[in-house]
C-alpha cells in the first residue's frame, strides 16, 4: 500500500519498513540543496528557465524547494523554519539578485551586501549596513564565511552572560510563525522537522553570532575551541544557561505544535574530522552530554518528536554516547570519514538509531563520479540502511553548487527505481 510522506517518516521513525525509503532534501540547512543547484533542477525537470529560485538560507546560499519542486523529486519532509536566517532577517521582501556563476535568483528584502576591494562580497547582521559585517563571500564563491567579531579577551573580566545574549526567550509572533509551518506541513501531508533553538550547545557555526548587530564574549573559532578545554567552567557556565532558557522555548513550543511536528532538530555541533574524534569522549561525557540529556529528555517526556543530531566527520565512537543521551536520529552520516562505514554503521547501531544521510557521498562520488558511479552508490546505500527501515535518504550534508546537474539526476533517478 502506498504511504504518503507523513506516514512514511513516521514509519522510519519507528524503525518499521516502508513502500519506499523515505526523502529529504530542504528539510532543514544540513540537508539542502545549492541555490544553483535547484534553479538547474527546475530547467532540467520543470522547464522553467526563467524562474529564479528563492535564496532560503543565505550563509550557505541554500535554495528553496518549494510544493512543485519536493513533488516532482519525491521529497518527503519539510522543514518548520525559524522566524529569521543566520544574519537575522526575515525571508520576505524578495528582490532579485545574481551569484558569481551568474545565476540569477531572489534574495530577501534586508540581504544587503557590498563589495570590498578584493571584490568579496560583505553581508551584515540584519542587512545593516552601518555596522561590521559578519559574513565574507570571496569572489567566485557558492557561499558566505563567518567574520567572528570578538573584542578582546580580558580574563579578569570575562563573563558567561556575553555569550548568552543572542538566546532569548520566544515572542508570540515566533510561535505563530512556527505554527504557521507546522499547519502548513500537516495540511500538505509531510513529515515535519523543527528547529529548537537555543538546543545546539557548542555549535561552531553559531558561535560568532552573525545575526547580531554586536557581540561580546568568546566569538572567535579558534578562541572558542581552547575555551572548551582552557575554559571549561565558563563554557559551563554557558551551557547552564543556556539550557535554561531553552526548556522554557521547548515548553512554549511544544504546546503551540504538538504532534504536527514530528522531529526535532536539537544540535549540529560537529564532534569529528575526516579521521577521528575532534573531542575526546571524556570531554563530550562531561562537557555536552549532561545538556543533551536534560534536552532530549524534556522532549521525550513532554512530546512524541524524536530528536535529531547532525555532527560531521568520524564520530563512530561517540555514537553509543550520542545513545545514551537520547538521540534518535544521526546526521549526516558521513560514510567518508574513517570508521563509517555504512554496513557497520548499520548492524552496530540501527536498532538504536535512524541515520538520516549517507545516501552518496558527497566528497567524491556525487560531485566527481559519473553517473552510473552516482546511480549505483544511491542503490547500494539504500539496500544497507534501509533495510528493516530507520533510514531517512539524504547526501552527506547539502549538495554543493559546483556539483554536475547529471548526478545529480542520477541519484533521484536512482531513487524512482526502487
Amino acid at each position: 500500500m502506498t504511504m504518503t510522506s507523513r506516514e512514511r517518516l513516521a514509519a522510519t521513525l519507528r524503525h518499521e519498513p516502508t513502500d519506499r525509503v523515505c526523502v529529504d532534501f530542504g528539510g532543514t540547512a544540513v540537508t539542502g540543496m545549492a541555490v544553483s543547484i535547484v534553479a538547474k533542477l527546475r530547467r532540467r525537470i520543470l522547464g522553467e528557465k526563467e524562474y529564479r529560485v528563492k535564496v532560503v538560507e543565505p550563509y550557505q546560499m541554500l535554495g528553496e524547494i518549494d510544493d512543485d519542486l519536493r513533488e516532482a523529486l519525491g521529497i518527503d519532509v519539510m522543514g518548520v523554519s525559524a522566524p529569521t536566517n543566520m544574519f537575522g532577517f526575515a525571508n520576505r521582501g524578495w528582490k532579485p539578485f545574481t551569484l558569481f556563476d551568474g545565476t540569477e535568483v531572489l534574495v530577501p528584502e534586508d540581504f544587503n551586501v557590498t563589495m570590498d576591494e578584493n571584490r568579496n562580497l560583505l553581508i551584515y547582521p540584519e542587512g545593516d549596513t552601518s555596522v561590521p559585517p559578519s559574513g565574507r563571500m570571496p569572489e567566485g564563491g557558492y557561499f558566505f564565511d563567518a567574520i567572528p567579531r570578538q573584542e578582546p579577551v580580558v580574563e579578569e573580566t570575562l563573563d558567561p552572560a556575553a555569550n548568552l545574549e543572542e538566546f532569548t526567550l520566544l515572542t508570540e509572533q515566533d510561535l505563530r510563525h512556527y505554527a504557521h509551518g507546522a499547519d502548513r506541513a500537516l495540511l500538505l501531508d509531510k513529515g515535519a522537522i523543527v528547529g529548537t533553538p537555543g538546543t545546539a550547545f557548542g555549535d561552531i557555526a553559531l558561535v560568532p553570532a552573525l545575526w547580531r548587530k554586536q557581540t561580546r564574549g568568546i566569538r572567535e573559532i579558534e578562541e572558542w575551541y581552547v575555551s572548551t578545554s582552557a575554559r571549561k567552567e565558563y563554557v559551563f557556565k554557558v551551557f547552564e544557561g543556556q539550557c535554561e532558557i531553552a526548556l522554557k522555548n521547548l515548553e512554549r513550543m511544544i504546546a503551540v505544535l504538538g504532534d504536527k511536528v514530528q522531529v526535532a532538530f536539537v544540535t549540529g555541533t560537529d564532534f569529528g574530522t575526516q579521521s577521528g574524534l575532534f573531542i575526546s569522549p571524556k570531554t563530550y561525557r562531561g562537557l555536552y552530554m549532561p545538556f543533551h540529556k536534560i534536552i532530549n529528555g524534556y522532549i521525550h517526556e513532554h512530546s512524541s518528536w524524536k530528536t535529531f543530531i547532525h555532527s560531521c566527520g568520524c564520530v563512530v565512537d561517540l555514537i553509543p554516547d550520542f545513545i545514551e543521551a537520547g538521540f534518535d536520529v544521526l546526521n549526516p552520516v558521513q560514510t567518508s570519514a574513517a570508521g563509517m562505514d555504512p554496513a557497520v554503521l548499520k548492524k552496530r547501531f540501527g536498532k538504536d538509531l535512524v541515520f538520516w544521510g549517507g545516501g552518496v557521498d558527497t566528497q567524491q562520488t556525487l560531485p566527481y563520479g559519473t553517473p552510473d558511479e552516482v546511480y549505483r552508490q544511491v542503490r547500494e546505500r539504500i539496500r544497507i540502511f534501509n533495510e528493516g527501515g530507520g533510514f531517512v535518504f539524504n547526501t552527506v550534508h547539502n549538495i554543493q553548487a559546483n556539483v554536475p546537474v547529471e548526478n545529480v539526476e542520477a541519484m533521484f533517478r536512482a531513487l524512482r527505481e526502487q
